[in-house]
């Protein structure tokens, strides 16, 4: 298992997001050296995790919880097959295209190290957005994207470090649950009847997703 690239984005003014400004830095290249990744502070002041990454909606994206997002290069590779153009690196958006990883099957707080010093906390999966699908062009992108139910894994960083191209990842911890990203992401979108399943991953999943549940089990439980 093993890092490809580090992908960071600069913003870009487009006429295909809502966000404030009307900017935004899905558009994610490799960078040529090291990059330093830490935790960004709370969502809604905190950006990206990674030094030079830009995150231009803070509402939505960024934060602790959301701090790097990762996508597995075998999952881009299914992509450009079904799309029928190539996709690089951080086509995606994401900051970390990975191999030999399985991202969307990795558990909610499952802990990767990557590099020497860098370890991540799987937290979430990622939600498809106007933003993305006008980065990506494609018709229905969203309901697509949806509907393969490889989203990627959002982020937390336990441990700040430097990483770049070509560093190994290793996953240093794997709970005993299994609450994976593909099943957060299920009950996120199309089978929120699932929401409660997400509850054996508790404390480590993003703080939205344990309330959604927990609200879900709460009405469920006045409805009966």
């Amino acid at each position: 298992m093993k890092l490809l690239t580090v992908n960071v984005g600069r913003p870009r003014t487009v006429d295909y997001t809502d966000a404030p400004g009307g900017a935004t830095g899905i558009d994610k290249q490799p960078a040529d050296g090291p990059v330093r990744v830490a935790d960004p502070g709370p969502k809604g002041t905190g950006g990206s995790g990674l030094a030079g990454d830009a995150v231009c909606d803070l509402r939505h994206h960024g934060g602790s919880d959301q701090a790097v997002y990762a996508f597995a290069r075998e999952e881009l590779d299914v992509w450009e097959r079904e799309l029928g153009r190539p996709l690089a690196n951080g086509a995606f958006g994401e900051n970390l295209t990975t191999s030999g990883l399985d991202v969307s099957g990795a558990r909610i707080g499952e802990r990767w190290r990557i590099g020497p010093d860098l370890v991540l906390e799987v937290t979430s999966s990622r939600i498809p957005c106007r933003t993305f699908a006008g980065h990506v062009d494609e018709k229905r992108w969203v309901k697509r994207f949806t509907q393969a139910a490889a989203p990627g894994a959002y982020l937390r960083v336990i441990e700040p470090g430097e990483i770049r191209s070509g560093d190994p990842v290793e996953i240093v911890h794997r709970p005993d649950h299994d609450v994976t990203v593909e099943l957060d992401f299920l009950a996120s979108t199309t089978r929120r009847e699932l929401l409660p399943k997400l509850l054996a991953a508790r404390d480590a999943l993003h703080p939205e997703t344990l309330r959604a549940a927990l609200n879900h089990v709460e009405k469920a439980a006045a409805d009966d």
